[in-house]
């Protein structure tokens, strides 16, 4: 069987595409790992610096702004500075703070620039455990993944 060179050209042509489709898929396969790989650090180093007792660390994740949006108990806080301090009046000294371990339910990408995440709280502590669930919106500022609004119950 002969083949023509319009037949030959157009079967590389298919096979070319067929490789470039696959490539990118595969790489925004892995652009996404990537990413949520970076948004676990985020959650690994809060926890690190809520169990070395540093508030100060912990909030560096979060969005440094006026539109900041933390809900809580007490309802909805505005503000990088007002939730900062929020943290250190409810949470005054290490006894209170406790051992902070997060578990991870869902990192989900909403678009390039934003990521959802649900997980569950729990703080080991010797005046009474406390746990309870989140979710996060982060958003990359500037090239960094920022949490620009938490609601934590």
């Amino acid at each position: 069987m002969q083949f023509s060179t319009s037949q030959t050209l157009t079967g590389m042509i298919k096979s070319f595409i067929t490789i470039v489709l696959l490539l990118l898929v595969l790489s925004g396969i892995n652009a996404q790992s990537k990413t949520e790989r970076k948004i676990i650090r985020l959650l690994h180093d809060q926890d690190e610096s809520w169990n070395k007792g540093d508030i100060e660390g912990f909030m560096k994740t979060y969005w440094s702004n006026d539109s900041l949006m933390f809900i809580g108990k007490s309802g909805v806080t505005y503000g990088w500075k007002n939730t900062l301090n929020n943290y250190k009046k409810g949470y005054p000294n290490n006894e209170a703070m406790g051992k902070l371990n997060f578990n991870l339910i869902q990192i989900k990408k909403l678009s390039q620039k934003y990521y959802h995440v649900t997980g569950k709280w729990h703080l080991t502590r010797t005046v009474g455990d406390l746990q309870g669930h989140f979710t996060l919106l982060l958003k990359k500022i500037k090239g960094k993944w920022l949490i620009i609004s938490d609601h934590s119950s």
